[in-house]
């Protein structure tokens, strides 16, 4: 068994900051990762931090979209912390990737939109992060890829899933068997981000242009959106059909709210709705 300290273990809480932005921007919810040292790659404490993090955002309605960016400018996340694995044992590589798996299933299924914006590399598991939210913003020089096999091993927190499921199973298969590493403008090409914009000099172009996307979001029902969301994710896992049938769970939930009233209300009179999540 490895002997790790207290802080190794759950980190010193600063390895993700939130800010939650105010004014105009009111709703948006930025998650920061701020491991510079480390290019912000996955350590116990960093997941742990990210962990009860996620858990405390989930709950939240303030939150109507929330923004992953890196704090460290060049790096969005190197993936793994190769130094901290290596002193690893077997047992608890395999207990720390299945950790890292759920971190990012929660990231996931956080019941809000999720935007990830790579101004830096995202490597490995930052990659299977990126992934693992529903809309990614790219600077045109930020290099990515699921580069695992380049270590004798596999993308194991998602990789291997959702990779397929956004391109297609072929286009995936070559990605991860040649460890491939490539742009931002490459990425959307293959579509794999829905933006990508040329760098700028403060090294957060993909941040702005994920915080303008926020805000096309902000003005919507916060519910309609989320069962929006949970009727795409859901339905993708799924025959049509079945599909069809969360769709219409998904939009029977929308139908007793206030929301949905102040959006008629607001359309006959020609004003704009002030959706309050109700």
């Amino acid at each position: 068994m490895s002997c790790y300290s207290v802080d190794e273990l759950l980190g010193d809480g600063n390895e993700v900051l939130v800010d939650r932005l105010e004014g105009a921007q009111k709703g948006i919810t930025v998650l920061g990762l701020n491991r510079p040292a480390a290019k912000n790659a996955f350590s116990r404490g960093l997941v742990n931090t990210f962990k009860d993090i996620l858990e405390e955002i989930r709950l939240d309605n303030g939150s109507r979209v929330v923004v992953l960016r890196s704090l460290t400018p060049g790096i969005f996340c190197a993936g793994a912390d190769l130094k901290e694995r290596k002193g690893m044992t077997t047992e608890e590589t395999s207990e720390f990737v299945t950790q890292l798996r759920g971190l990012l299933i929660s990231i996931e299924q956080l019941p809000m939109p999720v935007i990830a914006a790579l101004d830096g590399a995202a490597l490995g598991g930052g990659l299977e992060m990126a992934l693992a939210c529903d809309i990614r913003t790219a600077a045109n020089n930020a290099k990515m890829g699921l580069v695992e096999t380049r270590l004798a091993i596999i993308p194991g927190a998602g990789g291997t899933q959702r990779l397929p499921r956004i391109l297609s199973p072929a286009l995936a298969k070559e990605l991860i068997f040649t460890a491939r590493v490539f742009d931002g403008t490459e990425a959307k090409e293959l579509g794999l981000v829905n933006h990508v914009v040329q760098q700028n000099e403060s090294k957060d172009a993909a941040y702005q242009r994920a915080l303008k996307l926020a805000e096309e979001i902000l003005p919507n029902g916060p519910v309609g959106v989320r069962m929006a969301k949970l009727a795409v994710d859901k339905g993708m896992q799924v025959d049509l059909n079945t599909g069809y049938s969360i769709e219409e769970v998904c939009y029977a939930q929308v139908i007793p709210t206030k929301d949905r009233l102040e959006g008629l209300a607001a359309f006959a009179e020609k004003r704009k709705p002030v959706y309050k999540g109700e």
